[in-house]
């Protein structure tokens, strides 16, 4: 079998296109290399739901958060300590059963207990807990002077917030929202490992490394393949992120470039 007729059967096996089995015998660096890459579907799209969700609740958190009113400060204070105090394996653990005894009093219930919906659901409330900590801090750092110009220029309530206050915490808070984007997108290797199940064996980038290295009893092979995905993904991420904080930070100055480095010395005074 080619390489092309491989990619033809397991590119989107994950989703359940394909070849229905999976390979028993005699397994090609092909073979593994597109089986992981296949399962980078589920990791990506657990990644980018968890993220743009998580992005809309983390900002009214953050804002419950630093609200005077403590019906809407302790609430938020307790969201994040739960979610950014207890493991995210743990998270995942408790949520599945807790989806099944849902199921089992309300049958309408029943996708909470998959993997796209529950686990989705688990990674979005805990990104949104650690990123609601993050946005509450820059909201704590935005300059008072700025918030005072705006009030002098007759902005209040709303529209100060939306023109202000909020592209003033994003631009503070991006480099580490951004930290925050490339662990979510890594923890989503951890679904498949806690007690959400892969139906039919279409499970995740890590699934199909572990049945490689099970297989052939060679971590060596299906480990590096699935780190150097990961390290792609980064890249991706970064590139995407670091495009948007330029953006945010394009009404600024450009930083002065250091002078270039002497590499002759002054012999003679």
């Amino acid at each position: 079998m080619s390489c092309w007729e491989i990619v033809a059967d397991y590119a989107f096996r994950s989703l359940g296109y394909g070849e229905r089995l999976l390979p028993r015998s005699d397994f090609t660096l092909c073979q593994q290399v597109v089986l992981i890459g296949s399962g980078m579907i589920w990791n990506v799209y657990f990644g980018a739901v968890a993220l743009v969700a998580g992005f809309a609740l983390a900002t009214l958190v953050a804002l419950g958060k630093a609200a005077r009113s403590p019906w809407l400060r302790k609430p938020s204070e307790w969201f994040v300590f739960v979610f950014r105090g207890s493991p995210l394996f743990i998270q995942f653990f408790f949520a599945y059963f807790f989806f099944l005894s849902l199921k089992q009093s309300v049958p309408a219930l029943d996708p909470l207990t998959s993997a796209p919906v529950g686990a989705a659901l688990v990674l979005f409330l805990n990104t949104a807990g650690y990123s609601a900590e993050i946005f509450h801090g820059a909201l704590r750092s935005v300059p008072r002077g700025e918030v005072e110009a705006a009030e002098a220029y007759g902005l209040t309530g709303w529209p100060r917030f939306r023109r202000i206050v909020w592209p003033t915490m994003l631009r503070l808070a991006w480099p580490a929202y951004t930290n925050e984007a490339i662990f979510l997108f890594h923890a989503t290797t951890l679904v498949f490992l806690s007690g959400f199940p892969a139906a039919g064996q279409k499970g995740d980038a890590l699934y199909y490394a572990s049945y490689f290295a099970d297989q052939t009893f060679n971590p060596f092979v299906p480990y590096p393949i699935l780190a150097l995905y990961f390290i792609a993904l980064t890249l991706v991420i970064v590139a995407i992120f670091g495009a948007v904080n330029r953006s945010l930070n394009r009404h600024l100055p450009a930083a002065r470039r250091p002078a270039r480095p002497r590499f002759l010395p002054q012999i003679v005074r």
